[in-house]
């Protein structure tokens, strides 16, 4: 399978290593047989229809900041006009999320629906401002647009919903979306206050110097609306989401609920087809009660109950882990 990768950070460069790693394995156990044929990032390009040497491609990463130093000989292509001629069969949409605008990742999946190409993405901004017309423009086209590793990272939390429980009827669901927050208010009820904890997420690399997608909550809103969609069948965006963050949390709250035997977690759910994100008081014992970076959802059904999942919720690995989850997906709907 042939791909374009747009953007080429922590998570391309990682999606590049899994496929240097696993080329022998991915043939054998699911016939998958990947070649990037093209790749772009801010200040340049790299294309070979017979596939670029991976290997070189990150050395060029590494080394001059940019894949545009892959092949000096070769002139520079930009967008979209890179989508709509490249010989790929799947365009891999790794941008920076937007939570404002969605760009350029609605642009970049507009234009590879259009033209025919299967989508996979981890940018959350398009599919929190117009997932329902994104996905009517991919059965239009009659490709597939694929997302997991948008909620939870590596964490399969959109499969296990959608298929694992594919037999049940799904009522609810609530769940820590959104791993920064969580080490935040797990730091702080060590006796941090928010802003020692929130420095110390920085420090250990675990929140941006401008973390407002984070504290005020649109990342988990973001994350909240994909699993509605796509879970729930709905067809809502952002916008659509009563949100509340942390950044009025202090250690007082924090200490009054862990006197009760609880803590105070961001939460994010889906209940009567309303969807909520802000601050709640959690039992210590109730499973989604996870501390650090985790996330963990809980999911209410009709006929066998409550199920929760629990994994890291975000990494360059991990969520390189789910792109190659969806292609492989691709493929076998491909198949079928």
């Amino acid at each position: 399978m042939r791909l374009l990768l747009v953007g080429f950070g922590v998570v391309g460069q990682s999606l590049v290593k899994l496929l240097l790693s696993r080329s022998t394995d991915l043939h054998k156990l699911y016939g998958v047989n990947p070649r990037v044929v093209a790749c772009i990032d801010s200040h340049g390009s790299a294309v070979s229809t017979a596939g670029l040497d991976l290997q070189r491609l990150l050395e060029a990463k590494r080394l001059l900041g940019s894949v545009g130093g892959y092949d000096r000989s070769k002139p520079n292509y930009e967008l979209p006009s890179l989508i709509e001629k490249a010989d790929a069969e799947i365009v891999v949409e790794l941008t920076p999320t937007n939570i404002d605008s969605g760009e350029p990742g609605i642009s970049n999946i507009v234009a590879s629906l259009k033209s025919g190409k299967h989508v996979i993405t981890v940018n959350k901004g398009p599919l929190a401002l117009a997932f329902p017309s994104l996905l009517e423009l991919a059965n239009y086209n009659d490709v597939k647009l694929r997302f997991s590793g948008t909620v939870g990272g590596g964490t399969p939390i959109l499969e296990f919903a959608k298929r694992s429980l594919k037999g049940d009827n799904i009522l609810s669901f609530r769940g820590i979306l959104n791993g920064t927050t969580n080490y935040i208010l797990s730091k702080m009820e060590q006796g941090l206050e928010f802003n020692d904890a929130f420095n110390d997420a920085k420090l250990n690399g675990y929140a941006e110097a401008s973390s407002l997608l984070d504290i005020d909550g649109f990342d988990a809103a973001a994350k909240l609306v994909i699993m509605a969609n796509w879970i729930m069948g709905m067809k809502v965006t952002i916008k659509d989401v009563y949100r509340r963050g942390i950044g009025d949390i202090n250690l007082t709250d924090v200490k009054r609920a862990n006197k009760a035997g609880k803590a105070i977690k961001l939460i994010g759910k889906c209940e009567n087809r309303r969807l909520c994100v802000e601050p709640t008081e959690l039992s210590n014992t109730d499973p989604i009660c996870v501390n650090g970076t985790l996330n963990a959802v809980t999911f209410c059904s009709q006929h066998s109950g409550d199920h929760t999942i629990i994994g890291q919720g975000a990494g360059g690995s991990p969520t390189a882990s789910a792109v190659l989850r969806d292609l492989i997906d691709i493929r076998t709907a491909l198949l079928l």
